[in-house]
């Protein structure tokens, strides 16, 4: 992350923010939401990592995310270190209607990410909440993992919904962790 100042600008940071999850949660749709403001039925999986650009502009900073879109993960598998070092922030993304299956590669993911990135802002993302009309039995499967469904972010790439919220929740914790770093 590098903060860029100049006379009469606003601050500008650079952060690498990377997006960890199963395949299919839709990590590629949330970055194409994002980024473009456009969804695609078309289900393509990621290969590697992929990197997008977006700046977020807020009160005095202007947040230059680069967002790295990984290749989706199962507990077997292992994203190379590489690819987590140096990260700012990361969004663990589960597909809300199948918790049960891509809530622990998330957790994985998450240990790894820590211990090459110790200080990386977290946000889980229940991705695909278009699909579901009852969080009674999703409320549940996060709190068997101790995950507080309070602190997750609600998410749809189908339909938009909670997508700019979260990102921009993301940039806001960027910047002030940047600042208070100062």
């Amino acid at each position: 992350m590098a903060v860029v100042t100049g006379p009469q600008a606003p601050a500008l940071i650079r952060s690498k923010v990377v997006l960890l999850g199963a395949p299919g949660v839709g990590k590629t749709s949330l970055i194409r939401r994002f980024v473009h403001q456009t969804f695609s039925e078309e289900h393509l999986t990621t290969l590697g990592v992929k990197v997008d650009r977006k700046t977020v502009s807020l009160p005095g900073v202007n947040v230059v995310m680069l967002l790295w879109d990984m290749h989706g993960e199962t507990v077997d598998l292992e994203v190379p270190a590489a690819y987590l070092r140096g990260s700012a922030a990361v969004l663990l993304v589960a597909d809300a209607s199948r918790l049960d299956q891509t809530l622990a590669p998330c957790q994985i993911l998450l240990e790894r990410l820590l211990s090459m990135s110790p200080n990386a802002a977290v946000q889980w993302v229940m991705n695909k909440a278009d699909l579901i009309q009852d969080w009674e039995p999703a409320a549940a499967i996060l709190d068997a993992a101790g995950i507080d469904i309070g602190a997750t972010v609600k998410t749809s790439a189908l339909d938009g919904r909670g997508v700019e919220d979260v990102f921009s929740s993301v940039a806001s914790s960027i910047a002030g962790r940047a600042t208070a770093g100062s």
